[in-house]
């Protein structure tokens, strides 16, 4: 029913999940650049399209809303919210009565501008993405993280300092405004950042206020950008500035000096490190295939009773293939 071919594919239809080169038929989990690719029809829900067409150009869509399934080339398809971005999705396949539930990027904390994940139970195959698949990473409580950033944000105004926000444009970035327009704090944003953010709006996610950046700091207002290290993420030089990485990395010991920054925030839209073993305890699978992680999350799932592989180049078919 799988196939590995430097990418995830279903083997009925050569459908990739997530695959970074361009094919005939491609499902995307969420509007992320690392799991987009100009496929020559693009499966994924309408958010996602509407993502997609402004981060990388109009392609051929099967739109496939939350839930309501539909028949692809005799496997059933059911897209579920990953609660990771705006319009991300978990992908069930069922055919011949096997269930393989693919999570790409999730988490199941509930997020402020996205839909909260639903987790499918009872399946037969779980293809999981593991990135915080060690126990150094579990995350404080959300409202935790988010008190800290408007605490560190607010600290940086009474200094009479700028806070410059490093976060990721899409979905990480309309998070963040939505924490700390509610919390009365001004948000101005980065040009790629406001962009996403009106489309936002557009598609019904409530971001708060914000407005674009127009090349000077607005008083009493935090910045956000792209991190430091991608292109285009300079907003030229601001007299006493103070910068802020959100990031699930931040619970790694010097974070904040390894990326330049003066702070570091703990806010992740993936899962920790609690959350992956909890995705596999709702979705109870006969065996799980993890990816994007350490190997050694693998070894617990393995320790937990679980017939648990990571997947590589030599997970060829998957056993229970019909």
């Amino acid at each position: 029913m799988l196939l590995y071919d430097d990418g995830l594919f279903l083997m009925r239809n050569r459908l990739g999940l997530d695959v970074r080169r361009p094919l005939p038929n491609g499902f995307i989990s969420h509007a992320h650049f690392d799991h987009m690719a100009k496929h020559q029809l693009v499966f994924c829900t309408p958010e996602t399209a509407a993502l997609y067409k402004l981060r990388m150009g109009k392609r051929p869509f099967r739109l496939l809303p939350f839930q309501e399934s539909v028949d692809y080339s005799g496997v059933k398809l059911t897209t579920y919210p990953a609660g990771h971005m705006l319009g991300s999705a978990m992908l069930l396949v069922e055919q011949g009565g096997v269930r393989v539930l693919y999570t790409g990027d999730f988490q199941l904390r509930a997020s402020l501008t996205c839909r909260q994940a639903t987790i499918p139970r009872d399946v037969d195959i779980l293809v999981m993405e593991s990135t915080f698949g060690k126990p150094l990473y579990s995350f404080p409580d959300a409202d935790e993280s988010r008190s800290q950033l408007v605490n560190v944000v607010r600290g940086i105004l009474l200094r009479g300092n700028c806070p410059i926000v490093e976060a990721y444009v899409a979905g990480k970035a309309q998070e963040i405004t939505r924490i700390l327009s509610d919390a009365g704090i001004g948000v101005v944003q980065h040009p790629e950042v406001f962009a996403i953010s009106r489309l936002y709006e557009e598609l019904g996610s409530n971001i708060g206020h914000f407005q674009e950046y127009e090349g000077h700091p607005v008083p009493g207002a935090a910045i956000i950008v792209p991190p430091s290290e991608q292109r285009g993420a300079s907003i030229g030089d601001i007299y006493r500035q103070e910068r802020v990485a959100v990031t699930g990395w931040a619970v790694r010991p010097d974070e904040a000096r390894k990326r330049r920054v003066q702070h570091v925030v703990p806010l992740s839209d993936h899962a920790d490190y609690n959350e992956l073993l909890k995705i596999v305890e709702l979705a109870n699978p006969k065996i799980v295939l993890c990816t994007h992680g350490p190997r050694e999350f693998c070894d617990v799932l393995v320790s937990r009773g679980y017939d648990a592989r990571y997947l590589h180049r030599d997970t060829a078919y998957c056993p229970l293939e019909q």
